[in-house]
């Protein structure tokens, strides 16, 4: 189907201020993902904890709003652009896909926990086969002897009465000896089970993290084309989308430093945040590249867009509110003890502060 829409970009040249906007982009972006790393466990930077506080939160709540007013209403403008006929025109596409994608994000956590659990249960469940079949060998190697062999053997009173006693105190002892056995099983399998626990928390943040990335990343793409060919709006765009991708950036990095990466994976955050911060700039120097071919208007560009970004809000609403919000704020200990009110309402002012700072940059882009 041939495009019935704009059938060229509105790139007026300065290029320049565009040239330039390549490494404004870069920094800005690298500022805001770093910024969180740097003041996390994973530097040898030490900055005050009220740093890494702040930046948590202001970026919880940057991506709660970049899902809705960044991506969601974006979406919703592209689909139902006047010029785009047929199935697409006849359904609030960006609403559907945005719900799709919402619950498609929640059955891949679903079965991720299935699986984990399963893992875990499997890893349980052979610790107490062993525990079982250890504990029955000691059975067999201290068969008691029977009161009534004592009788046969021991004519006298006397020496039946002591012999009863030390059986006795044999017995005691072997079932002093299998309690205790019980114990220290107990104890390893409560082990197991808080190491399970801690390796599905892991798995369950890795996972987070990376469809998070793959969200944000795609809307730093389309940001950084739309820029490279837009028109008299280039100045005010560049300087909005400056501030746009360091919030942006601050959200995701106190994502990826949040999860606790062991050792052979300690250069993954890193890797993480190198990789949104040269999205934006190496998409504006492709728009760059094909500025006379790529129109952001056209109707391929439009459904395109449209269809990414529907996708990107249910990741980061999915996100935000599940992850950001309910679990930081109502599942977690760190709200918890004496001040916890105080110290949970002060976190809800600096989300407040940080969706509210996102939400005013949607006014111009």
């Amino acid at each position: 189907m041939s495009d019935e829409c704009s059938t060229q970009n509105d790139y007026d040249g300065r290029n320049g201020l565009r040239i330039l906007s390549i490494f404004i982009m870069l920094i800005s972006s690298g500022l805001g993902t770093f910024f969180p790393l740097l003041s996390s466990r994973y530097s040898s930077v030490n900055l005050p904890n009220w740093c890494w506080f702040f930046a948590k939160f202001f970026g919880s709540g940057v991506i709660v709003a970049t899902g809705f007013i960044h991506l969601l209403q974006p979406a919703s403008e592209a689909l139902t652009d006047e010029c785009l006929t047929g199935v697409i025109s006849e359904y609030p596409w960006a609403f559907g896909i945005c719900l799709m994608s919402l619950f498609l994000l929640f059955l891949t956590e679903i079965i991720a926990h299935h699986y984990i659990d399963i893992a875990a249960g499997n890893h349980k469940h052979g610790d107490q086969t062993h525990s079982h079949n250890h504990g029955h060998g000691h059975g067999h190697g201290n068969s008691d002897p029977t009161p009534g062999s004592s009788r046969d053997e021991f004519s006298d009173e006397n020496e039946n009465y002591e012999m009863e006693h030390f059986i006795q105190d044999s017995n005691s002892k072997v079932d002093e000896t299998i309690k205790s056995i019980r114990l220290d099983n107990d104890d390893i399998e409560s082990n197991y089970s808080s190491n399970d626990t801690t390796n599905s928390n892991y798995l369950n943040q890795i996972l987070s993290v990376f469809i998070l990335e793959f969200g944000v990343i795609f809307h730093s793409i389309f940001v950084g084309l739309s820029l490279s060919v837009s028109g008299e709006e280039f100045i005010t765009l560049f300087i909005v989308l400056t501030f746009h991708q360091m919030f942006e950036g601050l959200g995701l990095g106190t994502r990826i430093a949040e999860v606790k990466w062991d050792k052979s994976r300690r250069s993954t955050p890193w890797y993480l945040a190198l990789g949104f911060t040269f999205a934006t700039p190496i998409a504006i120097a492709v728009g760059l590249g094909v500025r006379k071919s790529f129109n952001p208007g056209s109707r391929t560009a439009l459904i395109t867009n449209g269809v990414f970004d529907s996708i990107s809000a249910g990741i980061l609403i999915y996100t935000g509110i599940v992850e950001l919000m309910a679990h930081e704020f109502l599942f977690s200990n760190q709200f918890k003890g004496e001040g916890g009110l105080q110290k949970m309402l002060c976190a809800y002012g600096v989300m407040c502060i940080g969706a509210g700072l996102m939400s005013l940059l949607g006014k111009w882009v």
